[in-house]
C-alpha cells in the first residue's frame, strides 16, 4: 500500500532543486530507538568497527587537487566556528572520508552538523544526543562498544552519524526528506529537513572551479 503524501515533502524537494533559502533554524532533536533485524545490526556494527585511517586515497592528481581546493574553501568558512587550524583541517578530512565512505554529500553533512550542534564537539541535547552530529547513546549499545562517552570523540561521532544517516536514507528508499526527519526524531514534519536544506544549499553550498581545459572546449 502506498504511503500517503506527507505535507512539506513537496516543498522540500522543490526547495532543494531551486536552492531556496528559508529563514530561521530548527532545534536539533534526536533519533528514536527502533529494533533492528540481526542482519542490519551486524552490517551497521561492521561499518562502525572499521578502523582504517580516516583519509581517503585518490586515483589521480586532479582528484587530489580538487579535494585540496574543497578543503581550503571549507576551512575558510569554518574558521569562525572552529578557530584552531589543525583541529579544523582534521575535522574536515575526517568528514570527507566518512561522507565518501557512506555515499553521502559532504555539504549535506556540514549543513546537518550546523543545525544539530553548530560544530560544538561536546554539545548535548535535552534528549541526550551527543557531539557534532548529535548521536543518541543507545546507538553505542546497538552497533558499537556500548560506551557513549566515545560519541564526544570526533571520528567516532562522525562515523556513527554518517552510518546512521545512510541507514535512514536506505530504509526510506532514498527519500531524503523522510530520512532527515527520522534522523531528527521528527519524521514527516518539515521544520528540520528545511533547516538542514537551508544550511546545505546556503552557507555550505559548493561548486568546484571548472577546469580551464573544459572551459576552453566549451568556447569552441
Amino acid at each position: 500500500m502506498n504511503e500517503p503524501a506527507v505535507p512539506g515533502r513537496r516543498a522540500f524537494l522543490l526547495g532543494c532543486a531551486a536552492l531556496t533559502l528559508l529563514p530561521g533554524r530548527a532545534k536539533a532533536g534526536a533519533q528514536k530507538y527502533e529494533p533492528l533485524a540481526d542482519s542490519v545490526r551486524s552490517a551497521l556494527a561492521g561499518q562502525i568497527a572499521d578502523r582504517r585511517p580516516p583519509e581517503r586515497t585518490f586515483s589521480n592528481i586532479e582528484e587530489r587537487v580538487a579535494f585540496l581546493a574543497w578543503l581550503g574553501d571549507m576551512s575558510d568558512r569554518l574558521r569562525g566556528r572552529v578557530p584552531d587550524y589543525t583541529t579544523r583541517v582534521e575535522f574536515l578530512k575526517t568528514l570527507d572520508y566518512e561522507a565518501v565512505r557512506s555515499g553521502l554529500d559532504r555539504q549535506l553533512m556540514l549543513g546537518l552538523i550546523q543545525v544539530e550542534s553548530n560544530f560544538r564537539k561536546y554539545a548535548v541535547s535535552v534528549a541526550g544526543a551527543r557531539g557534532y552530529m548529535q548521536v543518541m547513546p543507545f546507538w553505542t549499545r546497538l552497533i558499537g562498544d556500548g560506551e557513549p562517552r566515545g560519541l564526544f570523540e570526533m571520528r567516532t561521532n562522525l562515523r556513527f552519524g554518517s552510518v546512521i544517516l545512510r541507514h535512514y536514507i536506505d530504509i526510506e528508499g532514498g527519500d531524503l526528506f523522510m530520512a532527515l526527519g527520522r534522523y531528527n526524531g521528527s519524521r514527516g514534519r518539515a521544520q528540520y529537513p528545511d533547516a538542514v536544506r537551508t544550511a546545505w544549499h546556503g552557507r555550505w553550498r559548493y561548486e568546484p572551479a571548472e577546469k580551464p581545459a573544459t572551459a576552453e572546449r566549451r568556447r569552441v
